[in-house]
């Protein structure tokens, strides 16, 4: 049977010599290396191109970010999937416009954790379990095969009101604020933030504050959002 040779790149001795004997266990799957930093694992990509990179996302005093550019173009057929414990939705699009194919949760199942792999592998993009179904994934499915963030607008449906809400949240406003400065009531705020969080697959009024002050690409998304007519 043909294997797929991987290079593990994590900091974290233990968990790095952990994947690579649950990865050297498969048929189908082989450790190619398995490096604590990234000079390390450029040398060894650059004598030894491996099939898959698996990278920890938070790299102690190091630039993941940089490491994937980097791959993608001087090696743009070596798939990368990133590993961390929760990445946040903003660094996801990062990672996703800079050509990961997957990431991998630190607490999933050896199942899913090899389902990923394989998956990857394949050729699949594989985004995070709890991000699957939300709308955040089609942005994402946007940034993968478009050039410019300004094409991802498309994927994101909002009312007038709720883009209303979006703005007044992120002036700072309490929900009771919003609801005299609207003339609604403080139930139908909160019914608008619910669905606001449900469809950028945000948790909080502060990451909807964040989002609409420092991400460049959700910002582009907020201010030419297809509206509709409706409350």
């Amino acid at each position: 049977m043909k294997k797929t040779f991987i290079l593990i790149v994590e900091d974290n001795r233990l968990l790095r010599e952990g994947i690579a004997a649950m990865i050297d266990e498969q048929k189908d799957l082989k450790a190619a290396a398995a490096f604590g930093d990234c000079t390390k694992a450029l040398q060894f990509i650059r004598r030894s191109a491996p099939a898959i990179v698996l990278l920890d996302l938070g790299l102690r005093n190091q630039n993941s970010l940089q490491l994937v550019k980097s791959l993608k173009k001087d090696f743009p057929k070596i798939k990368i999937i990133v590993m961390d414990l929760v990445p946040l939705q903003e660094d996801i699009l990062i990672f996703v416009q800079a050509g990961v194919s997957g990431f991998i949760l630190k607490d999933a199942t050896v199942e899913d954790f090899l389902k990923t792999i394989r998956a990857v592998a394949n050729g699949a993009k594989v985004l995070p379990p709890h991000l699957t179904e939300s709308l955040f994934s089609q942005i994402v499915e946007k940034a993968v095969s478009e050039s410019k963030p300004s094409k991802i607008i498309g994927s994101v449906k909002m009312t007038k009101r709720e883009r209303q809400v979006i703005e007044l949240v992120a002036d700072g406003l309490t929900n009771k604020e919003i609801a005299q400065e609207l003339h609604l009531s403080t139930y139908t705020i909160k019914s608008h933030i619910h669905n606001i969080l449900e469809k950028l697959a945000l948790h909080t009024r502060v990451q909807i504050a964040k989002y609409a002050h420092t991400s460049s690409d959700y910002n582009e998304i907020i201010s030419s959002l297809s509206l509709g007519d409706q409350e």
